[in-house]
């Protein structure tokens, strides 16, 4: 095991319309291709859920409110990017001010500092959610507390 010698915060959205589905991103940095839900890292001097409105603006366009707190990562989990973080990732139950349907669900390109981000959305149907269709250990800890709730 590698030595952990940094946190890395991560907060994420789950948006769910009045169809029954929730919004999850496909999204690929260079070769690695991953699912997950909508959000990102903290910045510094940041807020966490000052991230979170950021974050799904700056992804989808779209303005949130957010609703109520869902989940913190309470299990160690190193980043699958940076094997010496240790992730603590928050997630938020959010509702769109905007009409959910705006969010452009192609391929769009991200350029985040020194790589560039491919990102592809898609609305799930609450009962097609699955835990395969995730990628992080996280992110498939979520799903499954959502679909046993």
């Amino acid at each position: 095991m590698s030595i952990i010698n940094r946190f890395n915060l991560r907060v994420y959205g789950l948006l769910m319309n009045e169809i029954n589905q929730i919004l999850v991103v496909h999204e690929q940095i260079n070769d690695f291709k991953f699912t997950k839900f909508p959000g990102g890292g903290l910045e510094y001097g940041e807020g966490i859920l000052d991230c979170l409105i950021r974050e799904f603006d700056e992804e989808t366009g779209l303005d949130i409110d957010v609703i109520e707190h869902f989940y913190t990562t309470d299990f160690f989990q190193s980043s699958a990017f940076k094997p010496n973080d240790q992730l603590i990732s928050v997630y938020y139950k959010v509702a769109a001010k905007n009409d959910w349907r705006t969010v452009k669900l192609e391929n769009q390109v991200l350029n985040n500092g020194n790589r560039t981000e491919l990102l592809r959305f898609e609305w799930v149907e609450l009962n097609k959610l699955n835990l395969d269709l995730m990628t992080f250990p996280i992110d498939k800890f979520v799903c499954n507390k959502l679909l046993h709730r």
